[in-house]
């Protein structure tokens, strides 16, 4: 797999060093960001004065091939630098009771969608996997998906089901090939990317385990798993907003958890009256609050 690295800053750290002609090069690129991707070899020479073998000299510097790797990944880091280029706060965006609005109504209309986009069926289907699992190993790379998982162990622990969260690759493919039948993998994924979660998932599968993915539609991760909870929530273009679509994947744990417990209702209540009773040692509290918060 090929590691992503942004050349743009690459270029910035290195500014000063490169020989005259490749700087001509450097200051060229850095001045028309918006240009590069659409420009020859032979313009970008031409416009910096230099020789198309300096154009090529400049790339290899960089640790490029050549002229059209170095542009692929031109192309790449201007992408991805643009959207922090054009998206300076404004002086009143910082004032507290716009960024509430802001943040709050993105919330609810990301909920209101993500509802309409619930298949029932699924969801049913789901719940029914959860209720009968003897284990649940939720599965989530990077920081929000991570999170989410671990959101879904402090759920289902609560009705009785043995529950890990595990955000190391290694460590779920692993944890995946000691699974069982009874046994569920819940992986969790906005873009439904990861090859060590659908390696994991696979993994899992083959040993009898059910599959169940929180991610993207016709994703490769919710075409790897049996049953695939698919929600499609384009993200703000404000790069300094947070993501909404992980308050979408915490809500639908809660659904998913409200509806497990719902199938043991006798044995859910007995395990919650423990958890609150044991609590109460701590803080003498016995009014009704939340169970563990």
């Amino acid at each position: 797999m090929t590691v992503f690295i942004d050349i743009i800053s690459q270029i910035r750290k290195l500014d000063g060093t490169f020989s005259k002609r490749e700087q001509r090069v450097a200051d060229f690129v850095l001045a028309n960001l918006r240009q590069i991707p659409f420009l020859r070899q032979s313009e970008i020479a031409e416009s910096a004065n230099v020789s198309v073998a300096t154009v090529n000299r400049f790339c290899i510097t960089l640790g490029c091939a050549g002229f059209k790797e170095c542009k692929i990944r031109l192309a790449q880091s201007i992408a991805v630098n643009l959207q922090f280029t054009d998206n300076s706060p404004s002086k009143t965006s910082s004032e507290a009771n716009q960024l509430v609005e802001q943040v709050f109504s993105e919330l609810v209309e990301v909920l209101n969608l993500a509802r309409n986009q619930l298949q029932t069926e699924t969801l049913e289907v789901a719940i029914d996997i959860l209720a009968k699992a003897q284990r649940i190993s939720f599965f989530g790379v990077g920081g929000g998906s991570a999170n989410v998982a671990r959101e879904g162990v402090n759920r289902f622990f609560r009705l009785g089901i043995p529950s890990e969260a595990h955000s190391d690759g290694y460590l779920q493919r692993m944890l995946a090939s000691t699974l069982q039948q009874g046994d569920v993998v819940l992986a969790i994924s906005s873009s439904g990317q990861p090859a060590e979660l659908i390696d994991s998932v696979s993994i899992a599968k083959h040993y009898g385990a059910k599959t169940i993915s929180l991610t993207r539609p016709d994703s490769p991760l919710a075409k790897a798993s049996e049953v695939a909870i698919e929600i499609d929530i384009p993200e703000d273009q404000d790069i300094y907003k947070p993501t909404a679509s992980r308050f979408v994947f915490f809500s639908i744990i809660d659904v998913l958890a409200a509806g497990t417990a719902r199938k043991h209702p006798e044995n859910v209540k007995e395990y919650l009256k423990r958890i609150r009773t044991t609590l109460v040692t701590l803080n003498n509290d016995t009014t009704p609050s939340p169970i563990g918060d």
